[in-house]
């Protein structure tokens, strides 16, 4: 594989236009950038909803290669990370190789001629060298089953698919879920409906967010000095990094240190914030912490202390045409019912049908769980690379900086492939279990593997599919060389 072969990368979130921005820096001249979507961004893109931002703060969450100066909070909304993605287009350039409204459905590997051929909806089709699939974890809205829910003769609607046609003043509203979208959320509709019921399954554990607008005097001194801001901000990007990835992440790995500190900033945050008792006692985690993402707001629990809005922890029964009940038997008239319900996770079910190796399908290969050596790429799909792929979620830090060693990663399987004038790289079995082996070993130490932890990180069986089992500067360290002797090349 030289540097002309063409080269897919599906998908134009934050991953794919970093992989287009880094590969077409390094020389490779033939690539192609594939978006279902109308627009860049990802789920940046997609979700809309009143409220929503990022949990990291903006200081991590851009890339190193590309900072900005320009944001209006410490914690970026999501209309501004939309517009960072749209300004790394600009900025690199990157628009004759994007194609917008180009849904990639089928990507077949071709063993006697070592390529993929790419199909699109559209019926476009692409032979390329290699793919670089950055189709992530998180955008695939999930909706829970509930009696009743077609004969709900109000408005419905998904947090991750909000339709701003629905007017939510002086409605009636209920909001099912209290994770992390919803606690974005349920402060802004809490200003303008006419009641709120927040349906929770679970409590969360919350700190503080310390957010604060910059206001544009800031940012006209910053842009005085450029350079020196840009300084000034890589010194902060690493304190915030090493904070987190020394100390955040004792909470996962389970130190007494890491989960006392973090249980006592949510215990003292929630008292602070709520003094009835038996609403603090519904807002009262009963699973370790660290188990559930660990989210960051300072406005959730002061709407929840509004006369309006209602916190139910009954479990819901079923819809019925007006509204919803609950198990207790109470009955909530409703106008309008939001799914916070975040999405599809454990079972990576693609829209993009992968077919490697002997014809076997991803779908069919991961249908007992995925799994992914160092969650970039899986035996029997040559050339196939993943960003955010299995095993890369985390909980303490931000995925921009794992996305950036992934793709350093792929650059230095690709610029190999080429050195070695070969035309394709496929991870040997027996490598990835040996990686998966440790990977397991490693979660086994952390919160995510207690008896009583459940979330979205483990599948029906219990295994923990998504996480990395370490921190980010692990990672880093492992995916910092490719060892070849792992992979079988043609």
């Amino acid at each position: 594989m030289d540097y002309s072969t063409p080269i897919a990368i599906i998908g134009a979130g934050l991953g794919g236009l970093a992989a287009a921005i880094q590969l077409k820096q390094a020389g490779y001249t033939n690539l192609i950038l594939l978006e279902k979507a109308s627009r860049v961004g990802g789920t940046w893109a997609q979700n809309t909803y009143p409220g929503c931002s990022c949990d990291v703060p903006v200081a991590l969450y851009q890339f190193s290669f590309a900072p900005a100066i320009h944001w209006t909070n410490t914690y970026p909304s999501s209309a501004e990370i939309q517009a960072y993605c749209e300004q790394l287009v600009a900025g690199f350039d990157l628009g004759p190789m994007l194609s917008l409204n180009t849904e990639a459905t089928s990507a077949v590997w071709d063993e006697t001629q070592q390529h993929w051929t790419i199909t699109t909806r559209d019926g476009q089709i692409h032979q390329v060298g290699a793919i670089i699939s950055a189709l992530g974890q998180l955008n695939r809205p999930s909706i829970p089953p509930i009696p009743g829910q077609d004969g709900f003769e109000g408005a419905s609607m998904h947090s991750a698919a909000w339709n701003h046609d629905i007017d939510l003043a002086g409605k009636r509203v209920g909001v099912i879920g209290s994770a992390a979208s919803a606690v974005q959320l349920i402060p802004e509709v809490a200003k303008v409906a006419r009641s709120l019921v927040v349906f929770q399954r679970s409590a969360n554990y919350i700190g503080p967010r310390g957010d604060r607008e910059i206001p544009p005097t800031e940012i006209a001194l910053l842009l005085s000095n450029p350079q020196a801001a840009m300084d000034l901000g890589a010194r902060n990007r690493a304190l915030i990094f090493d904070t987190a990835d020394t100390y955040f992440w004792q909470t996962f790995s389970w130190t007494p240190e890491g989960r006392a500190a973090y249980a006592d900033i949510a215990k003292r945050h929630l008292e602070k914030q709520i003094a009835d008792p038996g609403l603090r006692a519904k807002l009262t985690p009963n699973y370790p912490v660290g188990c559930k993402r660990f989210l960051f707001t300072d406005t959730f629990y002061p709407a929840l202390t509004q006369n309006h809005v209602t916190l139910e922890t009954a479990r819901i029964e079923g819809f019925e045409a007006t509204g919803l009940s609950v198990e207790t038997g109470t009955h909530y008239d409703l106008d309008v019912v939001i799914y916070a319900t975040g999405f599809e996770t454990t079972g990576w079910h693609w829209s993009l049908d992968v077919v490697g190796q002997l014809g076997t399908r991803l779908a069919d290969h991961w249908a007992e769980g995925p799994e992914a050596y160092l969650g970039i790429t899986t035996a029997g799909f040559p050339n196939f690379f993943m960003l955010y792929g299995p095993h890369t979620n985390l909980g303490h830090n931000s995925i921009t900086f794992m996305i950036e060693r992934q793709i350093e990663y792929v650059r230095a399987m690709l610029a190999g492939l080429a050195e070695q004038k070969a035309k394709s790289a496929s991870i040997k079995p027996e490598a990835q279990a040996r990686f998966i082996a440790k990977l397991q070993e490693d979660l086994g130490r952390t919160v995510w593997a207690d008896s009583s932890c459940t979330s979205w990180y483990k599948n029906e069986k219990g295994q923990i599919t998504q996480n990395w089992g370490s921190n980010c500067t692990a990672y880093a360290e492992a995916v910092n060389t490719v060892i070849w002797e792992d992979y079988q090349v043609c």
